[in-house]
C-alpha cells in the first residue's frame, strides 16, 4: 500500500486533479484571511467585512519558544524534508496496518498549510485522494516559499479553538495578550491545541490542557529546544487564563453592516474572493463619538424617567458631509447587534417640528423674507368628513404676530400651519422630495408639523441643501474597493448635485436656523459649550413619542433620534431640545468640532438691514429687540417701525424743544 501511495504521488505532477488548484502565483500572493478590512476616510481600521478571529503576525513577532513548541509536536523534521516526511509516512502506515485502521496521519506542517489555506473544502475528507492532493501541493509550496515563509503561514492559518485562527488571535483569546509576550508554558499551551482544539480547550477542559501542555514541554526538552530544568519549571506553572474571551473591538461598530451590504450590492457574489479592502467615507472618531453619545444619552433619559435597566429606549444617529453627501457616522441603535435593525437607515418615524424648515424654505423660495409676518393665534382647520383639526403650540402659549424668523425660532405650530397653507402643502412636499426625502408625503395641513414618517438618513440628506447653498446630494458610504493585491475593483463615480433651492433662500434659512440654536428651542447646544457656526432644529411628536435634533455646520449635517420601537411616550415633558440636543452636543464636542473653520457668507446680491424683531419693519432707536436680517436686493423693508416710540418724557422734551424753536422765530419779528 505504501508503494502505491508513493507511485501515485509521483505521478501526480501535472495537475492537482480538481478545479481551483492554486498556481505558484496564487501561493506567492496568498495571505490568510482576516475577514477583509474596512477603513475610514483617513485609512484607519473600522472593522472587517466578515467575522474572522484572526490577526496575521510576521514570524519575527512570534517568539522562538512558541515556534519550537509547534515544530516539536507537529513536525519535528520540518527543516529536513521537502514537504512530505516519508519516514513519518512509513511509521504511520505501519501503525495503521497493525491496528487495522487509518487513525494516524503523517501530515507535515507544509501539508497542514496546504489543507487549511489552499484546499479547505477537502479538510474533512479522510481519503487517498485528499492525501495525494496535499502531497502534490506540499511539493509546490516548498518550491515556491522558504521554510520560514511556510512556518509563518502555518502559525497564522492553524485553527486553535473557540473560533480563533492563528497564534495571535488564540493568544489574545486565552491569555489576553499578544503572542510576543507569551511565556514558555503559555506557548506550549497553544501548541497543545493544534492536535485537538476542542479536546484540549483550556477553559472547558483545564486538566486535559495542562496534561497536553506538559507533554509538549517534555517533547521540546527531548528535541533540545529547552533545557530539562526550564521544561520542569514551565510544567510547574499553573494555567492562568484571561477571564474574558477576545473579540475584535472594531467589529462591534454599527457602520459595518451597511458597509457589508453596500459591498455586496456593488460587487455581487463573483468578486467575493480573498480579503477586500474597503475605503469608506466614514470618520472613525465621529463614528465612535456618535455611538457613545447615543448610548449615554439613552441611559440618562431612562434614569430620569425611572425606567433604567430595561434598556428598551432606542436611539439613532447619522451624519453626512453636505458638500458631497458622504456619510461620516451611522448609528443604528443603542446597542449593536450584528445584522440587527439599523434605525438610522430604515426606521420610519415622524420628524415632528424637525420637518418645519421645509415649510419655511418653500416660503423663502416663493419670495417671502425672514421679516414677513405670520399670525401665531389659535387655528382651526376643517379636514375630511368635516373633522376639525386644531393644532396647538407646544406650551399652549401664542405670541400673536411673529416674523418668519421668530416663528421658526419658537417652533410655533399655529403660525407654521398657516404658512404651509399659504405656500401650499403640495409645494412643500415637492420641495422636500427634491431635497432628499424618499418616503411618501401626503399634502395635508398636518405635513407642516412633521406628521409624515421619514428615515433619519432621508432627513439629514434633505437638510444638506440648507448647509451647502441649495444643492441636493446623494448619500454615499464607500469610496473605493480593492482586492487584497491592491487592484481597484470599484470606485465611486463623480456625483452630480442638482439645485433645489436658490442660494439666497438657503442662506436666509440657515440664518434663521442659527437663531434656533442661539436663542430658540435648540439653545441647549450653546448651554453645553457648542460654539461656532451651527444651525439646527428640534423635533417632538405628539405625546413625546419621538424626539429629534437635526443640526448642521458648513461641513456636517447630523441627526439624532430617540424613541421606542413601538411608539409610546418617552416621559413627561419630553422634547427634542431637552432630550435629543444634548446627544448632538456631546457628539460635536467629542467627535467633530469644526475641523475646517468656515462660516456661511451671504451670496452676491443680498443686502442687510436692522429690523424690529417682532414686526419686521426697519428698526428705530426705540425698538426693544432688533435683528440684523438679510434680504435679496429689492425685497428689504422700507417702512420704519411705528409701534415703538420714544417714552412720554422724551416726547414732551421733544415737543418743548420744537415749541421753543418756534417762539424764537416769532420773536425775531
Amino acid at each position: 500500500m505504501f508503494l502505491l501511495v508513493v507511485l501515485a504521488a509521483g505521478g501526480w505532477t501535472a495537475t492537482c486533479g480538481f478545479a481551483g488548484c492554486p498556481s505558484t502565483a496564487d501561493i506567492l500572493a496568498f495571505r490568510p484571511s482576516e475577514g477583509g478590512r474596512v477603513l475610514d476616510r483617513a485609512g484607519a481600521p473600522i472593522g472587517r467585512l466578515t467575522y474572522v478571529r484572526r490577526v496575521n503576525v510576521p514570524l519575527s513577532r512570534v517568539p522562538r519558544h512558541v515556534r519550537a513548541a509547534f515544530i516539536a509536536v507537529e513536525d519535528r523534521r520540518f527543516y529536513y524534508h521537502h514537504g512530505v516526511d516519508w519516514r513519518g509516512a512509513a511509521r504511520a502506515l505501519v501503525r495503521n496496518v497493525s491496528r487495522g485502521d487509518v487513525s494516524e496521519g503523517f501530515s507535515t506542517i507544509t501539508m497542514q498549510v496546504v489543507r487549511n489555506a489552499f484546499v479547505p473544502r477537502l479538510a474533512q475528507e479522510r481519503t487517498l485522494r485528499r492525501k495525494l492532493i496535499e502531497i502534490r501541493l506540499a511539493y509546490r509550496l516548498e518550491r515556491a516559499l522558504t521554510k520560514q515563509q511556510i512556518l509563518a503561514l502555518y502559525l497564522n492559518v492553524i485553527y486553535l479553538g473557540n473560533g480563533a485562527f492563528g497564534v495571535e488571535a488564540a493568544s489574545r483569546d486565552l491569555f489576553g495578550k499578544s503572542v510576543d509576550r507569551l511565556t514558555v508554558a503559555e506557548g506550549a499551551t497553544l501548541a497543545a491545541l493544534a492536535r485537538g482544539p476542542s479536546l484540549y480547550a483550556p477553559r472547558r477542559h483545564p486538566d486535559r490542557a495542562v496534561t497536553r501542555r506538559n507533554l509538549v514541554l517534555t517533547v521540546m526538552a527531548r528535541e533540545h529546544y529547552l533545557s530539562d530544568a526550564l521544561a520542569a519549571r514551565a510544567r510547574a506553572e499553573p494555567l492562568r487564563l484571561s477571564p474574558a474571551e477576545w473579540r475584535p473591538r472594531e467589529d462591534r461598530s454599527f457602520a459595518i453592516d451597511p458597509v457589508r451590504a453596500a459591498v455586496d450590492s456593488l460587487l455581487g457574489d463573483d468578486e467575493q474572493v480573498g480579503d477586500l479592502i474597503v475605503y469608506t467615507t466614514l470618520d472613525g472618531r465621529a463614528q465612535r463619538a456618535a455611538e457613545t453619545a447615543v448610548r449615554r444619552q439613552a441611559d440618562a433619559i431612562e434614569r430620569s424617567a425611572g425606567t433604567a435597566g430595561r434598556d428598551t429606549l432606542q436611539g439613532a444617529f447619522i451624519a453626512l458631509d453636505p458638500r458631497n453627501g458622504e456619510l461620516r457616522a451611522v448609528v443604528g441603535g443603542r446597542r449593536y447587534v450584528p445584522g440587527g435593525f439599523n434605525r438610522a437607515l430604515t426606521a420610519r418615524r415622524q420628524p415632528g417640528s424637525a420637518f418645519k424648515p421645509f415649510v419655511y424654505a418653500t416660503a423663502l423660495a416663493r419670495g417671502l423674507t425672514p421679516a414677513a409676518v405670520l399670525e401665531d393665534t389659535p387655528v382651526a382647520i376643517t379636514a375630511e368628513h368635516g373633522v376639525i383639526w386644531r393644532p396647538v403650540n407646544y406650551d399652549g402659549q401664542y405670541a400673536g404676530r411673529l416674523t418668519l424668523r421668530r416663528a421658526l425660532m419658537r417652533s410655533a405650530n399655529a403660525a407654521t400651519v398657516r404658512l404651509g397653507q399659504a405656500v401650499g402643502e403640495r409645494r412643500v412636499a415637492s420641495f422636500a422630495h427634491g431635497a432628499g426625502i424618499r418616503s411618501p408625503l401626503d399634502a395635508v395641513p398636518a405635513l407642516a408639523l412633521g406628521a409624515a414618517e421619514v428615515t433619519p438618513v432621508e432627513l439629514v440628506t434633505a437638510y444638506a441643501p440648507f448647509a451647502n447653498g441649495g444643492l441636493a446630494v446623494t448619500p454615499s458610504l464607500v469610496r473605493r474597493i480593492e482586492a487584497g493585491d491592491g487592484t481597484v475593483l470599484w470606485r465611486a463615480p463623480a456625483r452630480k448635485r442638482a439645485r433645489v433651492l436658490d442660494a439666497a433662500a438657503a442662506f436666509q434659512l440657515t440664518s434663521m436656523l442659527r437663531s434656533v440654536v442661539d436663542g430658540g428651542t435648540g439653545r441647549s447646544l450653546r448651554d453645553r459649550g457648542v460654539r461656532g457656526p451651527v444651525a439646527g432644529k428640534t423635533g417632538t411628536t405628539n405625546d413625546g413619542a419621538d424626539v429629534w435634533f437635526v443640526g448642521y455646520t458648513p461641513t456636517l449635517v447630523a441627526a439624532v433620534w430617540f424613541g421606542y420601537d413601538a411608539p409610546r411616550p418617552i416621559g413627561p415633558s419630553a422634547s427634542g431640545g431637552r432630550l435629543a440636543a444634548p446627544a448632538w452636543a456631546a457628539f460635536y464636542l467629542d467627535g467633530w468640532r469644526e475641523r475646517e473653520p468656515a462660516d456661511w457668507t451671504p451670496p452676491a446680491g443680498m443686502v442687510s438691514r436692522t429690523i424690529d424683531a417682532f414686526n419686521g419693519d426697519l428698526a428705530n432707536e426705540w425698538c426693544p429687540v432688533t435683528q440684523r436680517e438679510w434680504f435679496r436686493a429689492g425685497t428689504e423693508p422700507t417702512r420704519i417701525c411705528r409701534e415703538h416710540e420714544a417714552p412720554l418724557v422724551e416726547r414732551l422734551k421733544e415737543f418743548g424743544r420744537k415749541v421753543g424753536e418756534a417762539l424764537r422765530e416769532l420773536l425775531k419779528f
